[in-house]
């Protein structure tokens, strides 16, 4: 099993908002690789860069040094043509359902505009595409004529999922993506995506401070601290081997669930 995806020393800052002169350092020297086929998390408590890691792979933000490989190919020096394809091939699935859907358009235009803009495909080829991941995502055909108000957080989630995959990408980045839903809905979500996991064979990169969240969905961990990734390793090595003081104390302080 290769890797996917690879950060190699990545170094992110931000200018600071007090002074202008001075930056924050958000990520400092992170290195970790993704294998293809697995769900990798990456684990700490809020602020401690694991959304601007997330941010610097689907290049919002612009590292201040380090690299980004993908498919063994840093993603900010590719060819033109493979920077076009870049966005298909990494899809993002945002935290709050509520905010990552324009309120103004359909669910099916919703679902439709990625295709529009990153393939030629034909109307019913589309059209079919949409049919089927709506399936894979649990949701009927009807709800391509509705508006994201008229539907659940738990439903707007599936949407936003169904969105991320309608271009069949090789990873996807969940942020934090059931951390905005009640806790049954939140079960709902994440059973969905290992389902999909498994079907359509995704890599997945978890982001999240939940570690229950984490223990049942991931296959390996690192844990940030901030701004570093101080400790890596196999979740159930992890959960029952903590190597640093840190990561201890993350752990004792979450409530065990089943």
């Amino acid at each position: 099993m290769g890797n996917l995806l690879e950060t190699k020393n990545l170094t992110v800052e931000y200018k600071s908002l007090n002074k202008k002169d001075e930056s924050v350092l958000a990520v400092n020297n992170v290195s970790f690789s993704i294998r293809d086929g697995e769900i990798y998390a990456l684990a700490g408590e809020s602020g401690c860069g694991k959304s601007t890691i997330a941010k610097a792979i689907t290049k919002l933000v612009k590292p201040k040094s380090g690299e980004i490989l993908f498919c063994g190919e840093d993603i900010y020096l590719q060819t033109n043509e493979k920077r076009k394809i870049y966005p298909k091939e990494v899809q993002m699935i945002f935290q709050n359902p509520y905010s990552s859907l324009n309120p103004k358009m359909k669910i099916g235009d919703i679902l439709k505009e990625p295709l529009d803009i990153n393939t030629k495909y034909s109307n019913n080829r589309k059209k079919s595409i949409i049919k089927n991941i709506l399936e894979e995502v649990g949701l009927s055909e009807r709800v391509l004529e509705l508006y994201p108000h008229e539907f659940s957080g738990g439903q707007r989630q599936r949407i936003a999922i169904a969105r991320a995959l309608v271009l069949n990408p090789k990873l996807i980045i969940a942020d934090e993506p059931v951390s905005a839903l009640d806790a049954s809905i939140q079960a709902q979500i994440i059973n969905l995506l290992k389902e999909l996991k498994t079907m359509k064979n995704l890599t997945i990169l978890f982001i999240s401070h939940d570690l229950n969240v984490i223990r049942y969905l991931a296959d390996r961990v690192g844990i940030m601290y901030f701004g570093k990734l101080i400790e890596e390793n196999y979740t159930e090595t992890i959960f029952r081997h903590p190597k640093e003081e840190y990561t201890k104390t993350l752990l004792y302080s979450a409530p065990i669930l089943k």
